[in-house]
Order: structure tokens, then sequence, then C-alpha cells
């Protein structure tokens, strides 16, 4: 019983990602064509959301869930590091048609095709884990 909340939390996310049509794969196919701005607009307003909620918990210094305080350490900003990232996720996310989140929507959904590439998400996050400390980072 103690997990309920989250089971819950997870059922209103799919049904956000739902109605939002963020988990349809023609609403990626058409971003990844430049010919809609629904998911341009989306996650550009959850970057701007991101950013404002940043800046308001660094300035308000508000506490975490168990009192302590919450400290943002500074990153290694090189352009190159983002870039292979980002090229990395964007092939897998343009290939399947899914990025990490709603891959679990649709397999909520019924897509059980969608079980394999939960497979090869978790395989290679296993892999970047073990060659972690010899990447460049």
């Amino acid at each position: 019983m103690h997990f309920i909340k989250y089971l819950l939390t997870g059922i209103l996310f799919g049904i956000v990602m739902t109605k939002a049509e963020i988990v349809s794969w023609y609403r990626i196919y058409e971003m990844f064509r430049f010919d809609a701005f629904h998911m341009y607009g989306i996650i550009g307003s959850a970057v701007i959301l991101g950013v404002i909620t940043v800046q308001l918990i660094k300035r308000s210094k508000f506490k975490n869930m168990y009192g302590d305080d919450i400290h943002f350490n500074p990153k290694n900003m090189s352009i190159t590091r983002y870039l292979v990232g980002g090229i990395i996720f964007g092939l897998g996310w343009a290939l399947v048609g899914a990025c990490p989140g709603p891959m679990f929507v649709l397999i909520g959904q019924g897509y059980v095709q969608l079980v394999v590439v939960l497979f090869g998400a978790l395989l290679g996050t296993l892999v970047y884990g073990m060659l972690r400390s010899r990447l460049p980072h």
C-alpha cells in the first residue's frame, strides 16, 4: 500500500501524456520533419518551467523532503559532451518514435513491441554504467 501514490502518479502521468498527444508517433514524426510546433511547444514550455523552478529553488532556499538544503552542483558544460549525447538520444528517439517517458505509457496502452525498446534502453543504461569511468566526461 505504501507505493500506491507512485502508481496513481504514474497513471496520471500516462493520462496527461496521452491526452496531450506526447506519446503519438505521428506527433513525434511531425516534430522531426519540422511540420508542426506541437512538440516543440511542449518541450519549450517544460524547459522554461524548469528554469523558473530551479531559480525559485535557488533563491528561496527551499528544503528537500528530509529538511536538508537543496544544492545544485556545477556542471561541465562541454559542448561536445551535450552534442554527442543529444545526437545519440535524438537518433534513438527518431528511430523508435518514443523517448523514455512515453515508452512506459505506450507499454501500458498495450503496445507490447515497446518492451523490446525498453529492454534496449535498459541495456544501454547498463553498458553506460559499466563504461562510465572510462568515458570522457
